[in-house]
């Protein structure tokens, strides 16, 4: 080891990878709390933790590599992206956790949220207004009851950890776990990687609303533009959250 290498850093939480050590620094204990309890529930492999001392979780890396990130290329065989959707399988039939997640807001703050921030998006000229209208459009179909399931809550596809054809070696960032919809998760595995959704519902194993799918890609997005320019980072670059919105068109 001859280097700390930060992998993800803003005002809350940091995380660095120090040789074989994630530390996840997070000024919100609830937050590791409900990571802690999520891995020790979750039926998918998950990092070993090796200590916390709040402010500190530190975990152990994960063999193996994910399947690309958001905005980049996309990597592993359709049997990889298969044995990720198996895996999510897995963690959607387990037993819920005691809370809800990050994938298991009300329809109200949902849509309060949404309003929100597309208006901020075209009063502040972000975004188009014929753009934000159409996802606005479409993220409706989001907008109804589900069943809730063992949810991620932020299940992007630099979380899920592959090795060869058909291993999940693990899942990592937890903090958002809990009690929802499970079409949330299978949309943020998928976003920006469209070309992959039918290998992940196929190891997913059952039919779902792709509707949905398009929905959860398109509330996404609007709702995390404005965060994302706020912490420096870059929603219009090529294949992020911008480009996924002008796909709905």
């Amino acid at each position: 080891m001859n280097e700390v290498e930060v992998v993800v850093a803003h005002s809350e939480r940091a995380t660095l990878r120090v040789g074989d050590v994630f530390l996840k620094v997070d000024v919100d204990q609830a937050r590791i709390d409900v990571e802690v309890e999520a891995m020790s529930l979750a039926p998918v492999p998950t990092p070993h933790i090796l200590w916390r001392k709040p402010p500190v979780l530190a975990t152990a890396a994960l063999p193996g590599a994910t399947l690309g990130r958001l905005g980049g290329p996309s990597t592993g065989s359709p049997a990889a992206w298969a044995a990720a959707g198996a895996a999510i399988r897995r963690l959607h039939d387990a037993p819920l956790p005691p809370r809800p997640g990050r994938a298991g807001r009300s329809i109200v703050a949902l849509v309060a949220e949404l309003d929100a921030e597309c208006e901020w998006l075209v009063t502040n000229g972000v975004l188009p207004a014929d753009l934000v209208t159409r996802n606005r459009q479409v993220a409706e179909a989001a907008l109804r009851p589900w069943t809730p399931a063992f949810t991620h809550g932020d299940l992007q596809i630099a979380h899920v950890f592959v090795d060869g054809d058909d291993e999940v070696t693990g899942i990592i960032d937890w903090s958002e776990a809990g009690q929802g919809d499970a079409l949330y998760d299978l949309a943020t595995f998928t976003l920006g990687h469209e070309e992959h959704l039918d290998d992940v519902i196929a190891g997913y194993g059952t039919d779902v609303d792709l509707d949905v799918i398009h929905a959860w890609w398109s509330l996404r997005s609007l709702l995390i533009v404005r965060s994302l320019i706020e912490q420096g980072l870059d929603p219009f670059a090529p294949g992020c959250e911008v480009d996924v919105l002008r796909s709905r068109m």
